[in-house]
């Protein structure tokens, strides 16, 4: 059986305090062959000199200073563009993700799912902590597209995905500010009728620093990749042309030129 190569991309802001620990997980669970990308915004974050220092030597890991843009969302398609491997996994920098299972979502999509979901709201999964608002609306809205939209999770908001990096560069990823690309990308597969599967997971809210989820700000563009997520099959052109539709949305909403 052959083993699949796994792009792992990490988001970063400020993590300094706690990503050595958080890369020492992810390099002691995944069996896989693998490499890391921490992707900031600033190459004065002091995450980059934090993870040179830890990790001094292991090429496997690797920092990478994001020219697209501000925000999670453009740090994790940069990652993802830079990607080397055939299976893609982002992950958060803040150690909430379980990395024992990258190996089992990785091999989900080995088998030919594009979209593999660590869910925390499917039997088995849990959500441990975390603002109980955001937590709500959350487990909502994925129970909801698990069983009306049928799209494979009941856990389409969770970031903490694998993908068929494949197919991330067929769909395009249309995000550009907050954490709902991996509610886009379930969407995208839904309406192209494309595989998604899920494993159980918990998740733990963060122990230290504070978290970049901005719910006011982006609550309504996860709205409209929601309600996207509905409909009849499309074709990946109308897939493509309707992702750039709802990104033009989400960045009038912003005043972005």
């Amino acid at each position: 059986m052959t083993r699949p190569d796994v792009t792992v991309v990490i988001p970063a802001h400020h993590e300094e305090e706690g990503i050595a620990r958080v890369l020492d997980r992810l390099i002691e669970a995944i069996s896989l062959d693998f490499e890391i990308l921490v992707v900031v915004d600033d190459g004065r974050d002091p995450t980059v000199a934090a993870v040179e220092d830890h990790c001094r030597g292991d090429g496997r890991v690797r920092v990478l200073v994001n020219s697209y843009g501000r925000g999670p969302a453009n740090a994790i398609r940069y990652g993802i563009d830079r990607a080397r491997h055939p299976v893609t996994v982002v992950t958060m920098a803040d150690g909430s993700d379980d990395p024992r299972m990258i190996d089992p979502l990785a091999r989900l999509v080995e088998r030919g799912v594009v979209v593999a979901a660590a869910s925390r709201y499917s039997p088995g999964g849990q959500q441990v902590g975390g603002p109980a608002l955001k937590g709500l609306l959350s487990r909502t809205a994925g129970r909801s597209l698990g069983s009306l939209g049928r799209v494979g999770t009941d856990d389409a908001t969770n970031s903490f995905k694998a993908y068929d990096t494949e197919f991330l560069r067929e769909v395009g990823i249309h995000s550009r500010s907050g954490f709902e690309i991996g509610l886009e990308i379930t969407a995208k597969a839904r309406r192209l009728r494309r595989p998604v599967a899920e494993l159980p997971t918990i998740w733990l809210d963060r122990t230290y620093g504070q978290s970049a989820f901005e719910l006011r700000n982006w609550v309504p563009k996860y709205l409209r990749w929601y309600l996207f997520a509905f409909g009849r099959p499309l074709t990946l052109e109308q897939v493509r042309r309707e992702g750039a539709r709802i990104a033009a949305r989400n960045d009038d909403e912003d005043g972005s030129p």
